[in-house]
């Protein structure tokens, strides 16, 4: 795909096979790198992998030694997962097992809703629909997700 820069294509050419290997549950990508690759005109800085936490923890156990131990994730009052972030060539890998969002005064999962899969280079990558997405974005609330999720509504032909 050629929205894709270098780096993100190797990153994901190098972990997407073995999250169909690993992963028993459902898995996707969010943020920035499931948006990009829906065509929305935006950047990739790392890619985020939602996961149930079993299959996180098995990534723990097989990507140990790409493990960044000292990260700390922003955001800890807002968002809490079975965390661990590693550093691949071309772009990190953020692996968020049973993520929850803080909203209405209690922890709740956050759900993607219903996949797509993308193809890259004859790899399926699974992530949130557009509509899906756009729900994600609006109800973490940050700047950045406000603004990808108005590049997903111009995808869609929706006023942001």
């Amino acid at each position: 795909m050629s929205h894709l820069s270098p780096a993100l294509y190797a990153t994901l050419a190098e972990i997407v096979p073995e999250l169909h290997v690993h992963c028993v549950d459902p898995w996707c990508l969010i943020g920035s790198a499931a948006a990009l690759l829906l065509g929305a005109q935006t950047s990739a800085a790392d890619v985020d992998v939602l996961t149930s936490r079993a299959d996180a923890e098995v990534l723990m156990a097989h990507w140990a030694q790409w493990r960044e131990p000292a990260f700390t994730p922003p955001d800890a009052d807002r968002f809490r997962s079975y965390f661990a972030r590693f550093r691949f060539p071309g772009a990190p890998v953020e692996v968020m097992g049973a993520l929850e969002l803080h909203a209405d005064d209690r922890w709740q999962p956050v759900l993607p809703g219903k996949l797509v899969l993308v193809g890259v280079n004859g790899l399926a990558v699974p992530v949130p629909s557009a509509k899906d997405q756009i729900r994600l974005c609006e109800s973490f609330g940050r700047p950045k997700d406000l603004q990808r999720a108005a590049l997903l509504k111009q995808l869609s032909g929706e006023r942001p």
